[in-house]
């Protein structure tokens, strides 16, 4: 049985699904039409939707799908460390990313 979400839950949840959602949508328009960033930007919206569209093939593996949207948020971040242009959007795109990883951080360790 699933213990009902608080109100909390549902404000992570939207936290993530917002920052998720900004950070795919900056990834996809970064130097449009370059394939990597739009790539990049559709791997974000596929992880959110695995991880909370109610597909009934996916729903038992939540947990991983949300390590799978950590781990692909960290090598985002690892890449643009590496090879990524210092600029404001750049700098801004990361700090969302992080906060993003502290909410599914959360999320995890609260289900």
């Amino acid at each position: 049985m699933v213990a009902p979400r608080t109100t909390t839950d549902s404000l992570i949840r939207a936290g993530i699904i917002v920052l998720t959602v900004a950070t795919a949508l900056t990834h996809i328009s970064l130097l449009f039409p370059d394939p990597v960033f739009i790539l990049n930007g559709l791997g974000y919206l596929a992880l959110l939707g695995a991880l909370y569209l109610p597909i009934p093939l996916l729903v038992p593996y939540r947990r991983q799908i949300r390590w799978l949207l950590i781990g692909y948020t960290l090598l985002t971040i690892g890449l643009w460390l590496a090879f990524g242009s210092r600029i404001l959007i750049g700098y801004i795109n990361k700090l969302t990313e992080v906060v993003l990883i502290a909410l599914l951080l959360l999320e995890q360790r609260r289900t």
